[in-house]
């Protein structure tokens, strides 16, 4: 019969040769034979996480530290914390683990994931810190460190990250196209421009048109913003609705630059952009035939500012409320909702949650700012999310009679002052030159910059960030105190 490291090292060229099974078997009757081996239960767990069976691992894992807390079986631990998403329990072992091995990179970077996963950021920040002192070269390390330090605001150390990133992987896309997003979060639009062209979207609205009209949509015919004065240009959309009416204003210095202008946008924002032409001679809104669309070039909506090579404060160049409402359909929902005395106001506390859960607010965020005297409020939440408002008292659901953004834009216009989260609604309303306040999450959008005292983008926008990660209740007590000064001196 085989002794302790004979079934070991039987079960150890098994589990090399993919026999799962058969190699458990064997660290199994090696097990019986020594119950306090905690090689045998490290193997074990590693074996469970090659098999997907986490639960398993994270047992086995535990058994083998109780036994014998060495930093390799302390690595196997964390790691199956890591899949299992238990990261509490890894920061449970910190002090343990900085008191035996400092100097454990790996063991280092799952302690500063967990605080990263958790949104502990300040220690996040700090433990990768460590971890870099120790292996400068990690490109993982230094990426998480950047998303980190974006969080915090410290864009200036995010992008210095980042850079260390590019020259580690010098040909990334993923590296960027972040670089891109901190860079222009900075106003360096000259550098963050270019590297946004890597963007993910951009890429996967190419190869959409391109499904769509092979012969027409091709590398070779990409608009560079290069004078086209006898072709048609073909602009189409990425991302979501609110980029697409951010980037809207773009569309009538295209239009300078060639003889038509056609734009593929989302069904919902096409009578919006047929009311307000900017430039555009044909708005399209479904898959037409190759064969009855006809156009010379193409470029995706969000890569306009960089084809135009706008520098400096252009960037932002807009003519004052470029969107514009439907006056007939205005006047229909006057009648309607808003014939009253009363300051009007509308809210939205979701967006779209496949994007971007931070930037959603509980609706019961807003009540407080309901107990202001003379003041109405109006829901403009729409499908996701709209059964909320059962939470609020004495609103006036809007949202439910809202199909397009033209019907938006009309109801929009009737409002005097707007408060929402960073959504399309709010990219409406500052498109509109219409008063709103966009409450922040503590993340920030690139778009918003760091100085949150004024909106480049918008100047009838007004920006309220978190003061910490998922605290609504003071950015709302914010919110709150601007309105009652408001209405102090207009009274």
């Amino acid at each position: 019969m085989p002794n302790i490291e004979e079934l070991i090292q039987q079960g150890f060229s098994l589990h090399q040769a993919g026999k799962f099974d058969e190699a458990e078997k064997s660290y199994i009757q090696a097990l019986s034979e020594d119950k306090d081996n905690a090689e045998i239960y490290n193997l074990l767990a590693v074996l469970k996480l090659q098999q997907q069976d986490v639960i398993s691992a994270v047992h086995y894992a535990e058994q083998a530290v109780e036994k014998k807390p060495n930093p390799y079986f302390y690595e196997t631990l964390l790691q199956t914390y890591v899949r299992a998403g238990l990261y509490k329990q890894i920061v449970t072992k910190e002090q343990d683990i900085l008191q035996r091995f400092p100097d454990n990179f790996s063991l280092l970077f799952n302690l500063a994931l967990a605080h990263k996963n958790l949104r502990q950021i300040k220690d996040a920040i700090k433990l990768y810190d460590k971890a870099l002192k120790i292996n400068p070269a990690s490109y993982e390390t230094w990426f998480n460190l950047s998303n980190l330090y974006s969080i915090e605001g410290d864009v200036k150390n995010a992008v210095f990250a980042l850079k260390v990133c590019k020259k580690i992987k010098p040909k990334d896309s993923e590296t960027d196209y972040f670089l891109s997003l901190a860079l222009m979060r900075m106003k360096d639009y000259k550098h963050g421009l270019k590297l946004f062209e890597s963007r993910f979207c951009r890429e996967t609205a190419f190869l959409l048109q391109n499904k769509s009209y092979p012969n027409k949509v091709r590398r070779d015919n990409f608009w560079n913003g290069e004078n086209i004065k006898n072709k048609t240009l073909f602009v189409y959309y990425e991302a979501g609705f609110g980029d697409v009416i951010m980037f809207a204003r773009y569309l009538p210095l295209a239009r300078q630059k060639c003889k038509k202008l056609i734009l593929l946008c989302q069904k919902p924002l096409s009578p919006l952009f047929r009311e307000n032409k900017l430039g555009i001679d044909e708005v399209i809104d479904k898959y037409i035939p190759e064969s009855q669309i006809d156009f010379d070039v193409h470029i995706p909506l969000l890569s306009l500012p960089y084809a135009l090579k706008l520098k400096g404060d252009k960037i932002f160049a807009y003519p004052e409320g470029y969107i514009k409402e439907n006056k007939v359909l205005a006047k229909d929902y006057k009648t309607k909702y808003f014939n009253n005395d009363k300051l009007k106001i509308g809210i939205k506390w979701q967006g779209n949650t496949y994007y971007d859960q931070d930037r959603v607010i509980p609706a019961i965020s807003f009540k407080p700012l309901m107990d202001i005297p003379n003041t109405q409020f109006y829901s403009f939440q729409t499908f996701e999310g709209a059964e909320d408002i059962k939470v609020l008292d004495n609103i006036i659901n809007v949202g439910k009679d809202l199909r397009d953004f033209s019907q938006t834009a009309a109801a929009l216009s009737n409002l005097d002052l707007v408060i929402c989260n960073d959504t399309s609604l709010a990219h409406l309303a500052g498109a509109m030159g219409i008063p709103c306040w966009i409450v922040l999450p503590y993340d920030v959008n690139w778009r918003w910059h760091t100085d949150l005292s004024i909106c480049d983008w918008y100047e009838s926008v007004k920006l309220f960030r978190q003061h910490s990660l998922n605290n609504w209740s003071s950015v709302f007590e914010d919110v709150k105190a601007e309105m009652l000064g408001c209405l102090e001196q207009a009274s």
